[in-house]
Formats: structure tokens, sequence, C-alpha cells
């Protein structure tokens, strides 16, 4: 081992410890605080030659780090909660509400297993040809054409059990 990597492995044993109880009492998930250690770790190797060599010296100069990286984190998730709430006020004025009369469909295609869903909601709502399904899932186009048929019939006879299709034809009004 070199003595840059004797000098790294010492600070992360001696001093990591004292970082990661900084972190913790400054993040709300452990995991954050560990995101924290590592990225201060990272900057310690990075920047190893401009590390103090005392060794108190040293834990301040990583709590300086470990401040700046908690810093960028919270810029990183205040940006990511600000862009969350922009793409929700785009699909809250751009998206339709879902339309209740297709509760049905949505109750037979949820009775379906997963494959077939996934087929006829890339063919009927993404717009995809069979073959471009079937590249999608990873099947043959003649697959693909078979499973599609299958899957329609399925969705026919699980429409049914929902609303019969009697029910939908209106009756002769008696004489």
């Amino acid at each position: 081992m070199s003595g840059r990597e004797e000098r790294f492995t010492a600070l992360a044993r001696d001093v990591g410890p004292r970082v990661l109880a900084y972190a913790v009492r400054r993040t709300r998930a452990p995991e954050d605080a560990a995101d924290v250690l590592s990225e201060t770790l990272l900057v310690t190797w990075r920047r190893l030659d401009t590390v103090p060599a005392e060794r108190d010296e040293a834990l301040l100069w990583m709590f300086g780090a470990a401040r700046r990286v908690l810093a960028n984190q919270r810029r990183g998730r205040r940006r990511g909660d600000a862009l969350v709430e922009r793409l929700r006020d785009h699909l809250e004025a751009s998206v339709p509400p879902p339309d209740p009369a297709g509760s049905e469909i949505r109750a037979a295609l949820a009775s379906l297993p997963q494959g077939d869903r996934e087929l006829l909601s890339l063919v009927a709502w993404e717009g995809l040809d069979v073959s471009s399904a079937g590249r999608v899932l990873g099947i043959r186009p003649a697959a693909a054409r078979k499973r599609l048929q299958r899957a329609r019939q399925r969705l026919r006879e699980a429409l049914e059990e929902e609303v019969p299709l009697a029910a939908l034809v209106p009756s002769p009004e008696p004489d």
C-alpha cells in the first residue's frame, strides 16, 4: 500500500466515524448521512494533498468538506422538489382527469396477467404496432401477434364478466 493510501485509510478509520456522527445529526435519514460520509471521503481522497497532516486539523478540514457536501445535498433536494412541483402542476393542467366510464375497462385490464396488460397497453395506449410492442417486450413479431390475439380475447371475456354484453344491448320494449 502506498503512503497516500495509508494516509487516506488512517483518516477514514480515525476521523470517518466523527464525520459520520456529524452527518447523522444533520440529515433526515441514516442513508443520507452515509451518502455524506462517502462523498466527504471521496473529496478527501481527491484533495488528500491539501488535507492538513495533523489529525485534529484534518478532522476540521473534513467537517468543512462534509458541511459543503450537506449544502449540496440540500440544494439538490430543493431543486428536485421544485422540479417535481412544476411537473405536478404541468400534469394537472395538461392531463384530463380519467373518464369514469372507463372504470370497467380498467377493472377488466387489472384482472389480466401483467404480460397481457403490458402488450395491450403498448398497442392501444402507446400507439405501437404489434412488431414494435414485441421488440419492447423482447419477443418475436409472430409471437407478439399471437399473444395480442389471446390478450384481446381474455380482455373480451373479462369485460363480459364485468358487464355482460347483453346488458349493453337495449331490449325491445313490450307492446
